[in-house]
């Protein structure tokens, strides 16, 4: 069997970050060398129909233990993604284990003076004595969700060099794209089969999720005219004068760095702009239906009160949903989630249910017919290069999934 830290260091020399910008799936080549290299092992390992189609979606069995075939035994699916976000590089990634960690800020990078302190992530004094896997400050890890890939695939291979452990039929299922929104586009929910599923793709050990932020994605353009500024008086229109205007019109304190809990916001991610064109592109997220929508509307305001001011068509916006809070689906199947949280504390975990300010495949996965909750993968700090993992809470989610499919 393979060690599941050589395992996990394995999957993030590729760089698998998504782009949404190419129009294609995968959106990025280096996931596609990933899947090979997945399904390749995933066969070595002693996984039955193996499949990796032309979007790059994996899919394999684990045949259910003999006698455990029954009707009445459920089909349960564990799914995870293989790109990494592309909010940081992706490439080149230089992981490093800390042994026994000490409790007191971690240096990264000695040369660039890039440092991991404890004041500005109190979270890291949870794991003292604790193993971590960190990044050299330049990189993301690609914990998010390369543990939880890790954590499926050794799961499964735990299982089958100790057929003496009963269990009904898995499904597996990796997807790529899932950062930039995308990794459900082309799931096929009929051909994997499962009864219900879970994704590894949470954060710190003991994180379980059914709820999710409804999301959308909203991209103005700001149209502008540009004549030589010695000239310019009445004629020149400053594009991106005016989308500074439309970004600050927006509530200041309704931006992730100031909302928790079920709070939502809008949230610019990209401004690119000259005098004569600007776009603005911006995320909305809320946990409740109904705001979501008036969110949605209050952009839409703010696009036409502009116009107003200044012409029709000087201000162009478009809406897209992405995902909706997977609640509505998981509340009439709650045995899904109940699985897990006994599933935990038989373990020694201690389950933290809460809602999940972001959202996963699952959300999407459950609106089509397969309800599928999400469970820690044990990663902290998702996204940043000063991403770790905890060894510990790695092997704690194996235990886990290995747990959640042995009982009855």
């Amino acid at each position: 069997m393979v060690n599941p830290i050589d395992r996990f260091l394995k999957y993030v020399s590729f760089c698998t970050t998504s782009d949404e910008n190419t129009n294609l799936t995968p959106s990025t080549p280096g996931q596609m060398e990933f899947a090979r290299y997945l399904a390749d092992e995933l066969r070595s390992v002693g996984l039955q129909d193996v499949t990796l189609d032309a979007n790059g979606y994996i899919m394999a069995t684990l045949p259910a233990s003999e006698g455990c075939d029954a009707p009445d035994i459920p089909v349960i699916g564990f799914i995870a993604h293989m790109d990494t976000a592309p909010d940081a590089s992706g490439k080149h990634i230089k992981p490093r284990i800390v042994s026994n960690y000490d409790g007191k800020d971690i240096v990264l990078n000695e040369t660039g003076q890039i440092v991991m302190e404890t004041a500005k992530f109190p979270e890291l004094l949870n794991y003292a004595g604790q193993d971590l896997i960190v990044t050299d400050g330049k990189t993301l890890l690609g914990a998010d969700d390369k543990a939880g890939i890790c954590e499926i695939v050794s799961a499964c291979e735990y299982l089958l060099a100790h057929p003496e452990i009963k269990h009904g039929k898995l499904r597996i299922g990796f997807t790529p794209d899932e950062e930039i929104g995308q990794g459900a586009d082309h799931f096929d929910v009929k051909a994997f089969g499962a009864d219900f599923a879970y994704t590894m793709d949470g954060g710190a050990i003991g994180e379980l999720e059914y709820e999710n932020f409804n999301a959308a994605a909203c991209t103005i353009k700001v149209h502008g005219v540009n004549v030589h500024p010695g000239k310019a008086y009445h004629k020149m229109i400053n594009s991106m004068r005016i989308a500074f205007q439309i970004a600050v019109m927006l509530p200041r304190w309704e931006t992730p760095e100031h909302t928790q809990g079920y709070e939502g916001f809008y949230h610019l991610i990209g401004m690119q702009g000259t005098v004569e064109e600007t776009t603005l592109t911006y995320i909305i997220r809320d946990h409740d239906r109904a705001r979501f929508e008036s969110r949605k509307r209050e952009l839409e305001h703010l696009v036409r009160k502009v116009n107003r001011e200044y012409g029709d068509g000087t201000v162009e916006i478009s809406i897209r949903d992405q995902y909706y809070n997977m609640r509505e689906k998981i509340e009439p199947v709650m045995h899904v989630v109940e699985r897990v949280e006994q599933a935990m504390l038989a373990v020694g975990v201690t389950p933290k249910v809460q809602p999940i300010r972001g959202g996963t495949d699952g959300a999407r996965l459950s609106f089509e017919g397969l309800p599928c909750p999400n469970i820690f993968a044990g990663g902290e700090n998702f996204h940043s290069r000063f991403e770790y993992l905890p060894v510990q809470s790695m092997q704690k989610a194996i235990e886990l999934i290995i747990q959640i499919v042995t009982q009855a």
